[in-house]
Parts: structure tokens; C-alpha cells; sequence
């Protein structure tokens, strides 16, 4: 096949070894393969953003293959289509000239067409006596019939994460709107609880946001937000059951099938006297008691956690549990892992332990195994924070800080 050939282009365009690879592929099309053009072409409007074009490529993508007269793209017909500038303009809905030529160099570039240029940069076709095509230069069609199942994967590709963003930010806005109308319940009907401060977590996930988000950002706020939404959720199951100890288990249970779910401690944990006390005292263990260090010394010992604060700088202890939670994210660490090191150290203490691992997490293969072993430790008075802290700020270079 004559667009199999590689060609230079013409006059002072220079030509790239990724476009001679390009030229080489399409010469290596199998005998008998065809594609429907026009599939094709949805196959490339699909992945346009994967393959780095716009929308006035397309326009132009679609006026070449207006030109070409066939349905089908065959390995076995002349793929090269040679319309003038002025034709292709009119076809591209009047684009300007200089705007067709940027859009066909972007064409080109995305290894969708190949420029086969005569010897004076002239596009035209040469025919036999019989009428047949013997020569073309213009604007080779072969790369779409070449990768017509990369560019249907890509597409097949591309439908499936836009369905997937879809349903995730529909689930992003039904829990939303539950997390929203479960709260404003409670406090309306004067329900236990410092409602005020998970209304205050729900605002700040709300806020953290982007007016134009990623899926990435939709994914990580809707996991928060679920968390949040199972800890409204227990904080009112425990409110019924104290009211009704004598009640039906069964009737209580309400959405929340798993009988210890992971809490949302872990963004906003309770106050000293629901979680701490209650974990320091576990097993006849005395633990250390919350905030048995000051703040200021804890970030001196863990520097590195006051990046995931608001604007790089932590200012109280609410702000190191809630960057701790952006680390525990992204160290790896489950939210099992770091609910069980909430109930055991108390929300405080667990949060200085997320900022040591994450001081030294080039040396620490497993986070969230490493924070399990902590919990155990603790839990059998064989872990304390001291000497922990202490050895970070030595290795910090603060030599003369103290734990009072």
C-alpha cells in the first residue's frame, strides 16, 4: 500500500523520529482490515482529551473524512484524501485559514493523520489511463484504520470513567444532602451531643470542595463524607439505646448493619471525657493522659505534619487530628487501624502518632501495620509517646527541648 511509504514533509517542516515510527505502523496494517470511518471518528471525539485535541481538530478530522468517498476505511483502498485548503475551510464550517493549519499540525502530532506531500507542497492525485488512482498527496487516512482498537479502548475507556465520575458525585449528593438533614434533626429536636462541631466538620468538608472538582477530589470527600454520616448515624443509635436500654436490638439497629463500625473519630474525635478516658483506663492501664505534651513541642518533633494543615501551619490540637487524618489517608492507613488507635491512645495522642510515622515514614515499610503494633503496645502499657517525641526532636537537631 502506497501510504505505507514514509515521506518527508514539505519546505521547512521538519519531520520527527515519532512521526517516522507512525509512518512505519500504518505500512504494517493487516492484509483484509477495515473500520466504519464514522465509528471511528466517535472513537476519537471520545478520548479528544487522552489524545490531546479540540474540538475545531475534530471539525477538521471530520471534513477530511467527508472527503474521503467510502464508508469503510479498508487496508486495501488509497486512504488519502486531497482537498485544498479553501474546501477543507468551507467543510470546517468557514474556519480560518490559519486556524485550519494549526489544527491539521495538531492532527498530525496526535498520530491521526500523515501528511504525504508532493514535491511542491501541492495536493493532488495522478490517475492511470483506466482512470485508477496511481499517486495521491495530500492527507493520509491510514493511522485511523491502523489504530482503530486503540482509539474504541481509549473511547470504551474514557464513556466508563465519566459513568463512574457521575455516579460517584450522585452518591457525593445524596449523602450530602442525609449528613445535612440528619444533623439539622438532631439539633433541631435537642438531641445529646456537641452537634455544633460535626455540623462544623460537614461545613469544612463542604468548603474543601473545588467548584470544579476532580475525581480524585469527589472520591476522597465522599469517603469522609460517608464516615461522617456512619458517625451521626452511631451518635444517634447510642443516644436511643441509653434512652431505651430495654428495646429491640433489631428495631435500633437502623442503617448500620456492621455491629462495630468505623467511626469518624478520626476527623473530629469526641471529647476527652467520651473517647480518652475510657482508653486510658482499658484493662486496668493507666494511659497517658491527652494532650500530655505541648503542641508547640510536638510540631518541633514532627515538622512534616504541618504541610497537611490549612495553609501549611497548625494551630491547635483540632487541627493536627484533622491533618492527621489527610496523612492517615495518604500513608495508606485504613480507617480501622486508626479508629482502633483513637479508642486506645485517645484521639490526641493517636494523631501525634500519625505525625511520627509520617516523620519517618522513608523508614517504615508498613504505616499502618507500624500504627496497629503502636495501639497493642499501648494497649498493654508497653508504647508511651515520650521517648518517641523525645527522639525526634534529637534527631531534629532540638537538643535542649523539654515534655513540660
Amino acid at each position: 500500500m502506497e501510504s505505507g511509504q514514509v515521506t518527508t514533509p514539505f519546505g521547512r517542516r521538519p519531520i520527527s523520529l515519532a512521526l517516522v515510527r507512525r509512518q512505519q505502523a500504518v505500512a504494517e496494517i493487516k492484509v483484509g482490515k477495515s473500520a466504519e470511518k464514522w465509528k471511528v471518528f466517535r472513537d476519537v471525539s471520545a478520548a479528544m482529551a487522552v489524545l490531546g485535541i479540540q474540538s475545531n481538530s475534530l471539525a477538521v478530522l471530520d471534513a477530511l473524512l467527508s472527503f474521503y468517498p467510502e464508508n469503510d476505511l479498508r487496508h486495501d483502498a488509497t486512504l488519502i484524501v486531497f482537498p485544498s485548503n479553501a474546501q477543507l475551510s468551507l467543510r470546517a464550517h468557514g474556519m480560518a485559514g490559519s486556524t485550519l493549519r494549526r489544527h491539521l499540525a495538531a492532527l498530525v502530532e496526535a498520530g491521526l493523520i500523515v501528511r504525504k506531500d508532493s514535491a511542491n507542497g501541492k495536493r493532488y492525485v495522478r490517475r492511470g489511463n483506466a482512470g485508477d488512482i496511481e499517486n495521491a498527496f495530500g492527507f493520509d487516512l491510514s493511522p485511523l484504520l491502523s489504530r482503530a482498537e486503540e482509539l474504541a479502548m481509549l473511547a470504551q475507556q474514557i464513556v466508563a470513567e465519566r459513568a463512574a465520575f457521575k455516579r460517584m458525585k450522585e452518591n457525593l449528593t445524596i449523602c450530602r444532602r442525609d449528613v445535612r438533614k440528619l444533623i439539622s434533626a438532631a439539633m433541631e429536636e435537642g438531641a445529646d451531643g456537641d452537634w455544633q462541631v460535626i455540623e462544623g466538620i460537614y461545613v469544612e468538608l463542604i468548603a474543601r470542595l473545588p467548584r470544579t472538582p476532580s475525581p480524585a477530589d469527589v472520591s476522597t470527600i465522599l469517603e469522609e463524607m460517608q464516615m461522617l454520616k456512619e458517625e451521626v448515624l452511631n451518635r444517634l443509635e447510642n443516644q436511643e439505646k441509653a434512652e431505651n436500654p430495654s428495646g429491640n436490638a433489631a428495631h435500633i439497629e437502623r442503617h448500620i448493619q456492621n455491629s462495630k463500625p468505623e467511626s469518624f473519630n478520626e476527623l473530629e474525635p469526641s471529647s476527652e471525657k467520651e473517647q480518652g478516658a475510657k482508653s486510658r483506663e482499658a484493662n486496668g492501664i493507666q494511659r497517658e493522659p491527652l494532650k500530655a505534651f505541648p503542641l508547640g513541642l510536638v510540631l518541633k518533633a514532627c515538622p512534616e505534619i504541618s504541610d497537611y494543615g490549612t495553609g501549611g501551619v497548625i494551630g491547635s490540637w483540632r487541627e493536627l487530628m484533622s491533618a492527621a487524618v489527610v496523612v492517615r489517608s495518604t500513608l495508606g492507613i485504613s480507617p480501622s487501624a486508626y479508629q482502633e488507635a483513637c479508642e486506645i491512645m485517645g484521639p490526641e495522642n493517636a494523631a501525634v502518632a500519625v505525625a511520627g510515622i509520617l516523620e519517618r515514614a522513608n523508614m517504615i515499610n508498613s504505616p499502618g501495620g507500624y500504627l496497629r503494633n503502636l495501639t497493642r503496645r499501648t494497649e498493654r502499657g508497653e508504647f508511651s509517646l515520650g521517648p518517641m517525641i523525645m527522639a525526634l526532636l534529637k534527631a531534629n537537631g532540638v537538643a535542649h527541648a523539654k515534655a513540660g
